[in-house]
């Protein structure tokens, strides 16, 4: 039985430096049944201390922030919370950009000129499947 299913809500923090799409990414989480967006943030230090206090399940994480990679970002909230769920959205979609991001434990690597709905798809599934508990904040 899902999220959704069980009365449980995907708890989601967006981390998206560009005002405009983190705009449009909140309203679609917003309008997905079962997922709550729970915070937002610009700047690695943003991201890193809203993910740690809002105890997200499900992170969108931008790889170009601000003041840093999101990879930055990834890196810390990875090492306390394993079973996060995390997509990088980016225009930096390069294979290496990639190889990083999914090492360091990304679910999703997407490009944000050709990936973008997929965004809605990926939080949908998350909302369906169990795990993803950021208990170790």
């Amino acid at each position: 039985m899902g999220l959704a299913a069980q009365g449980a809500t995907l708890m989601v923090f967006l981390v998206e430096d560009s005002p405009a799409i983190r705009a449009r990414l909140a309203a679609t989480i917003r309008a997905i049944e079962g997922a709550e967006l729970v915070g937002e943030a610009g700047t690695v230090g943003g991201a890193i201390d809203g993910i740690r206090s809002t105890h997200p399940s499900a992170v969108i994480l931008d790889l170009q922030l601000e003041d840093g990679s999101g990879l930055e970002v990834l890196k810390a909230v990875r090492a306390c919370v394993p079973a996060l769920h995390v997509a990088v959205l980016t225009n930096y979609a390069t294979d290496q950009h990639r190889r990083a991001c999914m090492d360091a434990g990304a679910e999703f690597f997407l490009d944000k000129s050709s990936d973008f709905p997929r965004i809605r798809e990926i939080v949908q599934r998350w909302t369906a499947s169990p795990g993803g508990a950021a208990a170790g904040l």
